[in-house]
């Protein structure tokens, strides 16, 4: 094999001129094609070494593992991938009804970002968690063991919705107790069997509560039941005004009468005393009057 070089003679000097990048590529080309036409196994080894001593390695570069290399958030951008191939390969599968779906609460954006050290946005993040939750809505009956590996690996370890509130028992006075609360009012409330006494913060109910609505409502949960002369109530209550305290205290009474007999809890249900009232009194802005209340408009 012969390569092409060239001399160029200076006075009585000859001067090297390394081979053009044309030149050096088709003498690579002649030492593959030599090498793949040489039947001889020690001689395509020989050749093939020869070859690799003759790279240069000034040309090369280094290939990324992933195509993510070249975005800001490589590996945040794998897992992406790595969970919309997933859903594309099993979306077909068939799914239970979303509020069927066994509740699972996924890592959060900090941990993430503190593992990766990442600068991710929470819009990219919620796109993420939107994949997974529909990963998990797959029928669990049919779910394959790659989507369970994926959702375990973005699930946090303790699961707070596996929570359940301790059950509540009458103590050994006898006694049941409920919390409520209404606004800013809290309320906590004593029931033990009896011939109906109230007390609420030492007074009495028409003491404390001198509207007869506000009267109705601390003992709603009693009434609705029927359960008025067969109960002692001790209560007490702060904060807020009175229909707030009234309102705490009817929720608290309804637990504590759930208490001694669970069995009324869907009696108190539909007369509105287990579910607690989550509105606020809004707050006043500038520039209106009240909450909402604008000041009169004036042309002129």
């Amino acid at each position: 094999m012969v390569r092409a070089q060239s001399r160029i003679t200076l006075g009585s000097f000859d001067i090297y001129e390394p081979p053009s990048r044309s030149a050096r590529l088709e003498s690579k080309l002649e030492d593959a094609t030599s090498a793949r036409q040489d039947p001889d196994e020690g001689s395509r080894e020989l050749a093939r070494q020869r070859n690799a001593s003759k790279i240069s390695v000034e040309g090369l570069r280094i290939v990324p593992a992933s195509p993510s290399y070249f975005t800001t958030i490589p590996q945040f951008m794998d897992s992406f991938i790595e969970v919309q191939t997933v859903l594309r390969k099993y979306e077909t599968l068939p799914q239970i009804e979303p509020i069927n779906a066994p509740k699972v609460a996924w890592i959060r954006l900090d941990t993430f970002k503190a593992a990766t050290d990442e600068p991710i946005k929470i819009a990219k993040w919620r796109k993420l968690q939107k994949l997974l939750q529909r990963l998990n809505w797959i029928h669990p009956e049919v779910m394959p063991e790659e989507v369970k590996a994926i959702i375990q690996k973005y699930k946090m370890q303790h699961n707070p919705y596996d929570r359940r509130p301790s059950p509540k028992y009458v103590d050994d006075m006898g006694r049941g107790m409920g919390v409520g609360r209404r606004k800013t009012s809290s309320a906590v409330a004593w029931l033990i069997e009896g011939e109906g006494e109230v007390l609420i913060n030492s007074k009495s109910l028409s003491q404390h509560f001198t509207r007869i609505h506000d009267r109705e409502s601390a003992i709603w949960a009693l009434k609705a039941t029927d359960r008025l002369d067969k109960y002692n109530l001790w209560a007490l209550v702060r904060g807020g005004g009175t229909t707030g305290q009234a309102e705490a205290l009817t929720l608290a009474v309804a637990k504590a009468l759930m208490v001694h007999e669970p069995a009324l809890k869907p009696v108190l249900r539909r007369a509105g005393c287990v579910t607690r009232d989550p509105r606020k009194v809004e707050r006043k802005k500038p520039g209106k009057l009240k909450a909402r209340k604008m000041p009169a408009w004036v042309k002129r």
